[in-house]
């Protein structure tokens, strides 16, 4: 604990995350069909040991004990997401019996004085739309709203706030372009496509909830990154960072805040790929920039680390994103990367490779908050870090560099606060260790311990770390 602790304004929520796929396992249960992430984890090479979220934490059959394990950590609100696949199955009718769980879950939360935090879409996609053209097809923007209506249906009377989606940088270009996560495409045009009609998905559902309850919180949920020139100087080093600040940030914020694609990234993503760009076009349609810049009421940010890149090679160098996913590492997520290379700075690296830079979320959040937002209120709806834990003998797991990681990142939110970011909360990723997509159940972010032999849950230094910031809501 720190010598002088800095508070934060009443009011302010302390979270954790997790997603349906990563814990819920249940995996064919009570009408629940494949999702694209059953398809793809069981194709030879696409995910580490051939891991599958089946069973994951088995969430589904012990979601009474994880809340109540919430309570303990002291969360003012937890962050699930609703699997597409168990609630309209195989992209069709709806199954009473999946949205009962959700239910269930949400009452559970609301009678140990959690907030639920919903997001509609966390990259589970039903496979037989996939099977249909997945989120390169127009048609699957219009299914994910008829899907949010059915979820808001059932929930809507419990649930106030909601996201649509969960990291579409990922479920397009990771997705559709680098093949790294489901449905394992490797297209540039499919991986504008995917962009595309997520955003218009996200835009059509935001103005169809609101037309159903103007007092809902709606938002979106971005991965962003911070993304720095070697030598600011360097006219190929700022061009590096111009390109993956474009590719990573601006090419979901502009659209969504500003009603356009980035010109200059379009004018790279031409001159590698122009085919790709004038489907692109074609997908687009009069009306879809207007739906997809619908105000939100809410926005979250995603940071996990930022890059300092240049546009020569530099000893050192790596790629912390080919990182994710390990056999498929060669194939590059970002459409237009020639000339860029990543370098190290000598800092901290978590298990998954990436650096610590807490420094790095302030900066994010004051650039999002002056540049984007505006009025929009921010909040970091992941942040965390994976490390290998060192069980004792009695079962404890004293994670000191998780802890670290933790204290450094809360800490540097309120810094953001206090430079006059409307910053509303904080969510750690992960509540409990869980199947990590292509890492399979490798690499363990959770403040949780999941012993997936057992189920069993310990909680870890990390999580009580978390709890006494909660209970003294100071760092």
């Amino acid at each position: 604990m720190s010598e002088n602790p800095r508070a934060f304004a009443p009011g302010f929520l302390f979270g954790a995350a997790t997603a349906a796929y990563q814990i819920e396992g249940a995996a064919f249960e009570d009408g629940r069909t494949a999702s694209i992430w059953d398809t793809f984890s069981r194709e030879p090479g696409a995910v580490l040991h051939g891991d599958t979220g089946d069973v994951a934490c088995d969430h589904y059959h012990r979601y009474p004990a994880d809340v109540a394990m919430m309570r303990e950590l002291g969360l003012d609100t937890y962050r699930f997401s609703v699997s597409w696949a168990r609630v309209r199955p195989d992209g069709g009718a709806v199954n009473q019996k999946g949205l009962d769980f959700y239910k269930r879950l949400v009452d559970e939360l609301r009678e140990n004085d959690i907030l639920p935090w919903l997001t509609l879409y966390h990259w589970d996609l039903p496979q037989a739309i996939e099977d249909r053209g997945g989120w390169t097809a127009r048609s699957t923007a219009e299914q994910f709203t008829e899907y949010a209506l059915s979820v808001h249906d059932a929930l809507g009377d419990r649930v106030q706030n909601w996201t649509t989606l969960n990291e579409p940088w990922c479920s397009s270009f990771l997705s559709y372009t680098a093949g790294i996560h489901a449905p394992g495409r490797t297209s540039v045009e499919d991986g504008l496509l995917a962009a595309h009609h997520l955003l218009l998905g996200h835009g059509q559902t935001v103005r169809a909830l609101r037309g159903r309850d103007a007092s809902l919180d709606l938002g979106i949920t971005l991965n962003l990154t911070v993304a720095e020139p070697v030598d600011a100087e360097v006219p190929a080093d700022v061009d590096a960072a111009r390109r993956i600040d474009g590719q990573f940030n601006r090419w979901f914020l502009d659209p969504i805040f500003r009603g356009s694609y980035p010109a200059d990234i379009v004018a790279d993503l031409r001159a590698v790929d122009p085919d790709a760009v004038v489907a692109l076009e074609r997908a687009t349609r009069p009306g879809d920039f207007e739906a997809i810049s619908t105000p939100l009421d809410a926005l979250g940010v995603n940071y996990y680390h930022g890059e300092l890149l240049s546009g020569h090679p530099r000893p050192g160098g790596g790629d912390p994103h080919q990182t994710a996913g390990q056999q498929r590492a060669t194939r590059s997520p970002f459409p237009s990367k020639e000339g860029i290379h990543w370098v190290e700075r000598g800092l901290p690296r978590t298990g998954m490779g990436w650096e610590v830079q807490p420094e790095g979320l302030t900066r994010l959040l004051v650039h999002v908050a002056n540049d984007y937002a505006g009025d929009v209120p921010l909040y970091v709806t992941e942040n965390g870090a994976a490390y290998d834990d060192d069980v004792s003998a009695g079962g404890e797991v004293a994670d000191v560099e998780r802890t670290e990681f933790l204290r450094a990142h809360v800490a540097a939110t309120l810094d953001a606060i206090e430079q006059g970011v409307d910053v509303r909360g904080y969510f750690y990723w992960s509540l409990m260790d869980n199947y990590e997509w292509a890492w399979g159940y490798a690499k363990r972010f959770g403040i949780v311990r999941v012993d997936y032999e057992t189920q069993q849950r310990t909680i870890k230094q990390s999580g009580a770390e978390y709890a006494r910031i909660i209970a003294a809501r100071s760092v």
